[in-house]
């Protein structure tokens, strides 16, 4: 199907329209619409009443055309205000409003578009199948193991950590403390989790 040109090129031309432009002594067809009565209309319901006009009258028409002609200064600001229409009472979707909130348990998600969002990327179980928090996987970053690291490497890991971040294996030097407690905490929480016990 061959594509319209004319269409494309003017935006908003009526490509049914067999009515002739209501502009005076004018020949062409009337193909674009401009309103009659322009923004005093009280609410919106539809377009409203327009003449017909062709493009060389429409064009006409829209450079004389001032939307805020005969407003006050008032009704200037309020139209042209940012927060314009933001005024107006909107329903609340709160759980004491209109309708509930809806449940998780409510909406089906076959891709698993909704879920992957909130989980922090793709996580491999263990070999053994025993089951690892995101807790327990950042604990092993900070210790630097694996997640199918077992209890005995787990244990050597910690001692080798502690020796080398304790003062006392520095010369005194205290500036890794902070890692030090963070080692020891990673340890005394994994070594109570399923993974491990």
């Amino acid at each position: 199907m061959a594509s319209n040109p004319r269409h494309e090129k003017f935006h908003g031309r009526l490509d049914d329209s067999e009515r002739m432009c209501e502009h005076p002594d004018c020949a062409e067809l009337g193909e674009f619409r401009a309103p009659k009565t322009g923004h005093r209309r009280g609410g919106f319901d539809g377009p409203g009443d327009y003449f017909l006009l062709c493009l060389e009258h429409v064009r006409r028409f829209n450079a004389g055309y001032d939307y805020f002609d005969g407003m006050s200064r008032d009704e200037i600001y309020s139209q042209q205000r940012p927060w314009s229409g933001w005024d107006r009472e909107t329903r609340t979707f709160a759980g004491n409003g209109a309708s509930p909130t809806p449940r998780w348990a409510d909406f089906t998600d076959p891709l698993d578009a909704i879920g992957a969002r909130f989980r922090t990327g793709v996580r491999t179980p263990r070999d053994d199948g025993k089951p690892l928090s995101d807790r327990d996987r950042e604990n092993l970053q900070i210790l630097g193991l694996n997640a199918n690291t077992d209890r005995k490497t787990l244990r050597r890991r910690y001692a080798a950590l502690v020796r080398k971040y304790h003062p006392d294996k520095n010369g005194g030097d205290r500036s890794h403390e902070k890692m030090l407690q963070r080692v020891i905490d990673a340890y005394t929480q994994l070594k109570v989790t399923p993974a491990f016990s």
